[in-house]
Order: structure tokens, then sequence, then C-alpha cells
């Protein structure tokens, strides 16, 4: 613990689909927690056991779903996190894929009992505050919207009040984006795209908290390279300048439910 007391600690419990999505989502909050004095502790719903890597990026015999997990526990030394845990559930895939179909499958898993995994973690932990994500799983992927049904419904079993929901807010990423490219910092081809036919992220108007974390970039951007089977370096998020890159991630936004519309809010841990 970077600074506190045992009297004034809060906990932060973080929720995720996969591993590797804590970083792009919420490292900025979980860093800052830690460093006011807080307890972080990151659940994951499944090991991501179908996410791509390159041919002969994996030892021999070795299976992706291990080295995602080392990955985790790496990612979360650097970001301050005390506890970890996964749910146990099999990753899912994008929408449509045959891996939905799979019943060991988060998507597929039955919201009550997997609800119920989660309430038991935040009554353990005394849960202060806990992070889901938007009702769209940020771009439609089926274990993040499942994230955020499994995760407001543990919050009602658990007596969990204060939650967020993560998302990225859509206007100021398209702002940012041709702002980067119309300065050159980022040539045209190498700017990030949203996927066709998907809505990404949520309206300016929706979102309720913006927190920035521009403090903690070099440290969410560690994070991310502990995630080297699905963040290599030549990705955007890595390959970007310094400056480019806080620009990009040095504000995290959420909804917090409940309430808004309207950015009211810019710390989650305010007042605990």
């Amino acid at each position: 613990m970077v600074a506190g007391t045992v009297a004034d600690m809060a906990t932060l419990v973080t929720f995720h689909a996969h591993p590797d999505d804590e970083c792009l989502r919420t490292a900025g909050v979980m860093r800052k927690a830690v460093e006011e004095g807080h307890r972080v502790v990151l659940v994951v719903a499944t090991k991501g056991e179908v996410g791509e890597v390159p041919d002969g990026f994996l030892a021999e015999g070795e299976k992706l779903e291990d080295r995602r997990v080392q990955e985790s526990y790496a990612a979360a030394e650097i970001l301050g996190v005390e506890r970890v845990e996964f749910l146990g559930y099999r990753d899912s895939g994008m929408m449509g894929e045959p891996t939905n179909d799979d019943p060991a499958c988060f998507w597929r898993a039955d919201v009550e009992k997997a609800a119920a995994q989660l309430a038991a973690i935040l009554r353990e932990e005394s849960a202060d505050v806990l992070t889901v994500y938007d009702d769209n799983g940020d771009y439609g992927h089926p274990d993040h919207i499942q994230v955020h049904r499994v995760g407001l419904r543990a919050a009602e079993l658990a007596g969990t009040k204060r939650v967020f929901q993560a998302t990225f807010n859509r206007e100021f990423m398209q702002r940012g984006f041709e702002a980067a490219v119309a300065d050159g910092v980022i040539p045209p081809e190498a700017a990030p795209k949203p996927p066709e036919n998907v809505e990404f992220g949520k309206p300016e108007a929706e979102i309720t908290a913006a927190v920035d974390v521009s403090k903690y970039a070099a440290v969410k951007r560690a994070a991310m390279r502990a995630h080297p089977s699905q963040i290599s370096e030549d990705m955007f998020m890595l390959a970007m300048p310094d400056d480019a890159f806080t620009f990009a991630f040095g504000t995290e936004w959420f909804i917090r439910w409940g309430e808004g519309p309207g950015i009211t809010e810019t710390d989650l841990m305010a007042g605990l």
C-alpha cells in the first residue's frame, strides 16, 4: 500500500471479461486508487482462450490461456493490485462466432450463478466500488455485455452501491484521432477506426464520470506491455508517441449506475 491507513482504506473491485481488458479500460483508476491508499481487486471472467497470437509466439505445448493468466498477474503487479481472481468461464469470442455456442463460455453462463460468484468476492472484500462495462460492452462483445449483466446483478446481491460502467467517450476519441492525424502525430493509415456496423463506446452526453489518469499514463502503458500475446509493440496503443498516448488514454470514462446524464464526477473513490 502506497499511502493511507487501514482506517481510511476503501476497496475497488474491477470486473473484466479477459486478461488485458483491465489495462485498456481501468488501469489508470486502478493505479490511482492504489497510490491514494486503497485496496484494488481484479476479477476476470475468462482466461481469454480464443485470443489470437502470431505463429511461433507460444512455446511448444504452451496453452494460450496459461500465458494470458501469467500476463494478468504481471500487469496486476505493475498496477499494484492486491488480489486477482478468475471466475473460470471460457472465452466466448466475438459476437456471432461458433465459440458463442460453447456451453462453458461466459456468454452462455447463467447470470444468477455467475453473479453469485462475483457477489461472494464483493462481500469478502467489503467492496466499496465496483467497475463493470456499459450495456453494449464497449463494442458489442458478448463477454463484455455479460460483464455488465453479471456485474450489476452481483452488486445488487452484495449490496455494493457504487457501480461504475467503464466505457469510451465516442466523440472525444474521434476528435482526438482526427487531430492526431491532422498534426502528423499518427499517419492516416494507422489511425484506429471503429468496426463497421458496431456502436463503439457511448455518446459524451451519457457519460457521468471522467477521471484524469494522465499522471499514470506510463504505468498504464507498462501494464499493456505486460500482455504481449495480445498487445504487440506495433499496435497503435504502444506505437504512438508518449504525448499522443497520454491524450488518448489519459482520461478514463464511466457511467455511474443510477446517475446522470452529464459528467459530474472525476474520482471513483471520492469521499471514501
